[in-house]
């Protein structure tokens, strides 16, 4: 079984990969400002890649962990998924039921990473703002902290899933830490989010450890000078969206866990939702203010996720599916898109009026 996963897991980094090169290598050579319709293209393109994905694991979601009797099947099934109901005998059959409740832990993992993700969004356009990078620059920017943001993903989900099952009170902790910042974003979330670029911890570690150059360099992240390398603020934008993306690991991550147990099946869902981010970032930066209950969505979203994790044993006794979890993520963020389409901010509603007289 764990060569099955070696070799699967490889296989899925290989495609991400490729794509990844195929972007950056051939469709963008030079650094440019991303247009509407680019954006739109590749976040559909992604989106349509996680759904692939989706029919993949929905098929043959067993290679996975190499799965080829009924006692390999039990045994995935006790460590990873032990609320769900094999067929007795019945290899075929139960095989089947498996796979058809990995798809759908990997697509709500992958929706509520997702939706998550707008607001790492809201940040990253503040971060940008606040430290003068040109818009041409976004995406170079945004690609190398997509690569750091996957390899810290593979070590913060697996790190969690073996502490996990090691000591099964944590999910207790990630429970209450989520419920806290649901409450948290909820409860702030009209309030105008400010960076202090002098304040910032990534640019006092910088300022102290790294030899920096004081302006940019266009796109370059290192510069020569009297024979010295050193580093440009370009490159410590990258350093601070890569610390962003480890902070909202700490609540994405363990908000993906109350969905599935399965590590492999967290990560796939974390990647889709990572790499859909950076396509997702130039679709949405400029029409984010339209969505103005949004945050407070994700905020009981979060809270949601954390109570779940909290009464998770009185859930699965009752029958609370994964589907569930389904439903009610797209009816909190249908509800908040909805509502600020119907209450738009009233600023932005007399600025349409002023536009229509």
């Amino acid at each position: 079984m764990f060569s099955n996963e070696v070799l699967f897991f490889g296989g899925f980094i290989l495609v991400i990969s490729v794509m990844l090169l195929l972007d950056l290598g051939v469709f963008n050579k030079k650094d440019h400002v991303v247009k509407f319709g680019e954006a739109a293209s590749w976040t559909i393109a992604w989106i349509v890649l996680a759904l692939v994905f989706y029919v993949i694991i929905n098929t043959h979601g067993d290679l996975v962990h190499g799965m080829d009797n009924y006692s390999d099947l039990e045994t995935i099934k006790n460590k990873f998924a032990p609320h769900l109901q094999l067929v007795p005998g019945n290899f075929e059959a139960s095989l089947e039921v498996y796979r058809k409740n990995m798809s759908l832990e990997f697509i709500t993992g992958y929706l509520l990473e997702y939706a998550l993700s707008v607001d790492n969004i809201f940040v990253i356009i503040l971060i940008f703002s606040s430290f003068g990078v040109r818009p041409q620059y976004y995406k170079k920017v945004l690609f190398w902290g997509v690569l750091g943001a996957i390899v810290m993903r593979f070590i913060f989900i697996f790190l969690g899933s073996a502490l996990m099952q090691r000591f099964e009170w944590i999910i207790y902790i990630f429970g209450l830490l989520l419920v806290y910042q649901g409450g948290k974003i909820f409860f702030e979330g009209g309030e105008d989010e400010k960076i202090d670029p002098a304040k910032h911890p990534v640019v006092k570690f910088a300022a102290k450890y790294l030899p920096v150059f004081p302006r940019y360099v266009r796109e370059h992240f290192f510069v020569l000078k009297k024979g010295k390398w050193l580093v440009t603020p370009l490159f410590v934008v990258v350093l601070i969206v890569e610390f962003t993306d480890l902070i909202f690991a700490v609540d994405s991550v363990p908000a993906v866990f109350s969905v599935t147990k399965d590590p492999y099946v967290v990560f796939f869902s974390n990647i889709f939702a990572i790499m859909g981010l950076r396509s997702m970032f130039f679709f949405l930066s400029n029409i984010m203010g339209l969505f103005r209950f949004l945050k407070y969505g994700l905020g009981v979203l979060l809270m949601f996720i954390g109570g779940k994790m909290l009464a998770h044993t009185w859930l699965e006794s009752v029958g609370f599916e994964t589907v569930y979890s389904l439903y009610v993520i797209i009816g909190i963020l249908a509800v908040s898109i909805l509502a600020s389409v119907v209450f738009p901010e009233k600023k932005m509603a007399d600025e349409e009026v002023l536009s229509n007289s």
